[in-house]
C-alpha cells in the first residue's frame, strides 16, 4: 500500500463517511447555517437603513437647525434696527425738546432783556423830566428875581406844561 494511494475499502468507507455526513448537514446543518447567514443579513440591512434613516435625519436636523440659525439671526437684525430706529426717535425727540426748550428760555431772556430796557428807558424818561422840571424851576427862581410879580402866573404855567410832558412820557413807556 502507497501513501499516495488509498486502499479501495477505505476509499470506500470514507466516501460513504462523507455522504452520511454530507446528508446530516444537508438535512439539518446547512439549512440552519443559511438560515442564520440570512438572519445575519437581515439584521445588516436593517442596521444599513437604520442608519441611512439617521442619517437622512441628521441631515434634516442639520438643515433645521441652519434654517433656525437663520431665522434667529433675521430677528436679531430686524430687533438690531428697530433699536436703532428707536434710538434715533428718542435721540430726535430729545433734540427737539432740548431745542424747544433752549428757544423758550432764549424767548423769556429776550422777554426779560426788553422788559429791564423799557423799565430802564422809563426811568432814564423820568429822570430827563425831573431833571427837566428842576431846570426850569431854577430858570423860573432866576427870572423870578429880576420880576417877582410874574411868579406865580408863569410857574403854574410851566408847573403844567412840565406835567403834561411828563405824563406822555410816561404814557410812550
Amino acid at each position: 500500500m502507497s501513501l499516495l494511494l488509498p486502499d479501495s475499502g477505505l476509499l470506500f468507507w470514507m466516501t460513504l463517511v462523507f455522504l452520511v455526513v454530507f446528508f446530516i448537514l444537508w438535512k439539518w446543518g446547512f439549512p440552519s447555517i443559511i438560515k442564520m447567514v440570512n438572519e445575519r443579513k437581515e439584521y445588516i440591512d436593517e442596521s444599513l437603513a437604520k442608519a441611512e434613516e439617521a442619517n437622512l435625519r441628521l441631515a434634516n436636523i442639520q438643515k433645521q437647525g441652519e434654517e433656525l440659525l437663520m431665522e434667529a439671526r433675521e430677528k436679531q437684525a430686524q430687533i438690531l434696527r428697530e433699536a436703532s430706529e428707536t434710538r434715533d426717535t428718542i435721540v430726535g425727540q430729545a433734540q427737539e425738546k432740548a431745542r424747544d426748550e433752549s428757544a423758550r428760555i432764549l424767548s423769556e431772556a429776550k422777554a426779560e432783556i426788553e422788559s429791564q430796557k423799557q423799565a430802564a428807558i422809563r426811568d432814564i424818561r423820568s429822570q430827563v423830566a425831573e431833571l427837566s422840571v428842576q431846570i426850569a424851576e431854577k430858570i423860573l427862581h432866576r427870572n423870578c428875581l429880576v420880576q417877582p410879580s410874574k411868579l406865580s402866573l408863569s410857574t403854574a404855567y410851566w408847573m403844567k406844561l412840565l406835567l403834561l410832558t411828563e405824563q406822555k412820557v410816561n404814557n410812550r413807556l
